[in-house]
């Protein structure tokens, strides 16, 4: 082999393709197609075979593992369905290193050759010879400076005439001479042009069986979300309908072609989800040692005293556990992680039954282009004629074609627009058909008009949708405050439990400055505490809003009033709310005698705590005086003679005060015992009111 030669090689073994000698290759072609709105893709392949045949699939490396989840292959005709096979996903840098010449890291020729020590080869060119490897030698030419000008790579060969010396760069050609060294060369060489490739992966399915007879392969893979697009046409004329036609976006984003295959297009979220099968797994295993007998090492014995219930047996104080004159060797307990189960590495084997239908999703056609289905929790359209859509290319594809209820209105929220209501419709689907959500285009009087967002409509169901701001009508809001109004009182465990009586009152002033007649839709936002009083009913309810339908004439005005009721209960404590919160109640038109009665005996008893109260904090602030004026007497004595009047009079003060301070400490004391005695009165008195 002539390894100066290497680029020519890896291109032309990147070339080769192994296919079983006694099977025919096939085309598996795309038939179906099924799309879902939650971003998978259904797919199915299938074509003719003859006896025994493979057939190639090509997917990029990430689709690999969609591949293995869920291929479902099968044989029509009484066959059986062999291997699939695929390329593994093991580091290339793993696969090198388990060939007899390792090209990891991207060896030299001199690293190479001197992987290949003591195998035979043949030089040619204008030096030639044939010989053993011994090994390459490198060597080092400097300057007389010792700077390192360049190095010398020379090949040792052991040749019939001794030891030869030849550097590397004068050699035109080296051939291996061994078959097996010259074989496991060129796998490694293949299996880096492999790697040059490495986002394309061939999925090779074989069937076993005799005659012509159809076969199929079907798979999920991740694709674009198929969308819906809607356009609306309005009309003035009367006996002329709405017209909606719908359109749905499909990619192809696949790496192959498709020609007329069967298309449908699902709505909903089935669950769908990515696991890595592809890559290998290793379980770690635990690495045990042999059991030796052989040299053994001499033990060493450490002192030690017996005691006298115990004698320390010999062989364990020599430092291991002792069986019959030998140790028993105790390997380290590894604990391997949990692995999941591995899929064979090239095989995976289908059952050769075709169901009824095949695995294919049921149904067919659509009204215009399309027919609708309904299965369970899905909804799919399927397209009627085939579809051909080149690789890496869209199309639009027409779902819906036909005529609908609409009605004009003007749509009124003040969270949207504080003056001006929105030109809008009150849309019901009549087109039998599920629609996805999606913009939509209006057109009046073949003139745009605007954009929209349609959600998910099912048959028969009716939704507003709007378009563009209606500046030919104005709404006015006229609000009404009201305070709130007390509408019971009673006592709990002393807990006075008011409830309250909110009214939101608005009138909603409606101007039309348009020629013809209005529609509107007043929108106001409510939640299920508030009652509706005037009107009784809305037009319409949702989770979050009150809508009230008005009819305007051409060049009027037009009011609606709105009035919302909501009651509340909310909650004071007795013991802690102030006396004036608590009066503030008693002057409350729905009072009872009851409730009333035990009001003025709660602030009578309150009143009398509050009094002992500030009787004891009088008292406590006296003290504190007095400690004062005591503290400023003792430093007086200590500054004056004892036998002077002086000092005399300071020690007389301060005996007066000390007695002061004294009594007002019993009176505190008094005070407090008053306070807690007054206080347990008050709690006694509210634990027991239940009244109303």
């Amino acid at each position: 082999m002539n390894l100066l030669a290497l680029p020519a090689l890896i291109v032309l073994l990147a070339a080769t393709a192994a296919f079983a000698a006694d099977a025919t290759p096939a085309d598996l072609d795309v038939s179906r197609v099924a799309l879902f709105s939650s971003g998978v893709g259904y797919f199915e392949c299938d074509t003719t075979v003859t006896g025994d045949a493979t057939a190639a699939l090509q997917f990029r490396t990430d689709q690999i593992n969609d591949i293995i989840k869920s291929m479902v292959v099968q044989d029509f005709g009484g066959g059986k369905i062999g291997i699939i096979s695929y390329a593994s996903q093991d580091p290339i840098e793993k696969t090198l290193r388990s060939f007899g010449v390792n090209l990891t890291g991207k060896p030299t020729l001199g690293q190479l050759l001197d992987q290949l020590r003591g195998e035979p080869v043949e030089i040619t060119g204008p030096l030639s010879c044939t010989g053993l490897i011994v090994g390459v030698d490198r060597e080092q030419v400097v300057d007389p400076d010792g700077k390192t000008l360049q190095e010398i790579e020379r090949l040792t060969l052991l040749t019939d005439a001794g030891l030869q010396h030849l550097e590397l760069t004068k050699l035109q050609g080296i051939k291996l001479s061994s078959a097996k060294v010259d074989a496991e060369l060129r796998k490694a060489l293949a299996t880096l042009a492999s790697g040059h490739d490495a986002d394309k992966k061939s999925v090779v399915v074989s069937f076993e069986g005799k005659g012509e007879r159809k076969v199929r392969a079907a798979y999920l893979l991740e694709a674009p979300i198929w969308k819906t697009s809607y356009r609306l046409v309005l009309s003035d004329e009367k006996d002329k309908k709405p017209f909606v036609q719908g359109w749905a976006t499909v990619e192809n984003a696949t790496e192959r072609d498709w020609n007329n295959v069967r298309l449908s297009l699902v709505s909903g979220r089935p669950i769908s989800f990515r696991m890595d099968l592809y890559t290998p797994l290793y379980v770690p295993r635990p690495l045990e040692q042999l059991e030796l007998y052989a040299s053994l090492r001499p033990p060493s014995y450490e002192g030690g005293v017996a005691t006298q219930n115990e004698q320390v047996p010999l062989a364990r104080k020599a430092g291991g556990d002792m069986v019959a004159g030998r140790a028993k060797a105790r390997a380290p307990v590894v604990m391997a992680p949990a692995a999941p189960p591995m899929p064979a590495e090239s095989t995976v084997t289908f059952a050769d039954q075709e169901a009824p239908g095949g695995v294919a999703l049921a149904g067919a056609g659509v009204v215009s282009v399309a027919k609708a289905m309904e299965a369970g929790e899905l909804f799919a359209y399927h397209i009627a004629m085939p579809v051909s859509i080149p690789r890496q290319h869209s199309a639009m594809l027409p779902i819906v074609n036909q005529e609908v209820e609409a009605t004009k209105v003007s749509i009124f929220n003040i969270a949207t627009h504080p003056k001006y209501p929105l030109n809008g419709l009150e849309l019901k689907n009549t087109t039998g058909l599920n629609l996805m959500q999606g913009p939509v285009t209006v057109f009046d009087s073949d003139i745009y008009a605007g954009d929209a967002k349609l959600p998910d409509l099912k048959p028969d169901e009716k939704r507003l949708v709007a378009y563009a701001l209606d500046l030919s009508t104005e709404v006015l809001i006229k609000q009404q405050p009201q305070p709130d109004e007390i509408v019971s009182l009673k006592i709990a465990k002393g807990t006075l439990w008011h409830r309250h009586r909110f009214v939101d009152t608005r009138e909603y002033e409606i101007k039309s400055k348009a020629d013809k007649p209005r529609t509107v839709i007043v929108e106001q936002a409510y939640s299920e505490d508030w009652k509706l009083l005037e009107p009784k009913e809305p037009y319409e309810r949702t989770q979050t809003l009150l809508r009230f339908k008005v009819a305007v004439p051409a060049k009027e005005t037009k009011s609606q009033k709105v009035v919302l009721e909501k009651v509340a209960d909310q909650s004071l404590t007795l013991t802690d709310t102030g006396l004036d919160t608590i009066r503030y109640y008693l002057s409350a038109r729905v009072i009872s005698p009851k409730v009333k009665a035990a009001l003025e005996k709660v602030i009578e008893l309150r009143t009398a705590v509050d009094d002992i109260a500030r009787q004891r904090a009088d008292l406590e602030r006296q003290r504190e005086e007095a400690t004062k004026d005591q503290a400023r007497i003792r430093e007086n004595l200590k500054t004056l003679d004892k036998s002077t009047d002086a000092y005399k009079r300071q020690l007389k003060n301060f005996d007066e005060v000390d007695e002061r301070i004294t009594k007002l400490g019993a009176d505190i004391e008094a005070a407090r015992n008053q306070e807690q005695d007054k206080r347990k009165v008050l709690e006694t008195y509210l634990l027991s009111l239940d009244i109303e």
